[in-house]
């Protein structure tokens, strides 16, 4: 029961972050291209990393790593924004957003396993 308090609490906070950050980000960069969540779903690999690679307690990861990353990247509006740039005729967006993220993500993944 506690781990899934731990998991509530964690994505009601790593919700309203990504929501506040990625509308800060795109507000603040007034692009096409969706900045805002490739930011902070880059931010949450690298974190995420960071997090795997620490010695934490369950408890804490499940929190952390499960609860708040879980909302805080999120994979759903990834991909409606590549869906919504192809199907508006910006394949080119589209085609970087989808290799950026993935290809940067395990980057920024394995360097903050690595710091």
């Amino acid at each position: 029961m506690i781990q899934l308090v731990s998991i509530a609490l964690g994505g009601f906070c790593g919700a309203i972050i990504r929501y506040m950050a990625t509308s800060f980000i795109q507000n603040k960069f007034n692009s096409q291209f969706p900045i805002g969540t490739l930011s902070v779903n880059l931010l949450g690999s690298f974190l995420l990393g960071a997090l795997l690679s620490l010695d934490v307690s369950k408890n804490i990861y499940v929190l952390l790593g499960i609860g708040f990353l879980g909302s805080f990247t999120t994979f759903s509006t990834f991909v409606v924004e590549v869906m919504q740039q192809w199907l508006t005729r910006n394949k080119l967006i589209a085609a970087i957003y989808l290799a950026v993220t993935y290809i940067g993500g395990l980057l920024c993944a394995v360097l903050g396993y690595m710091l």
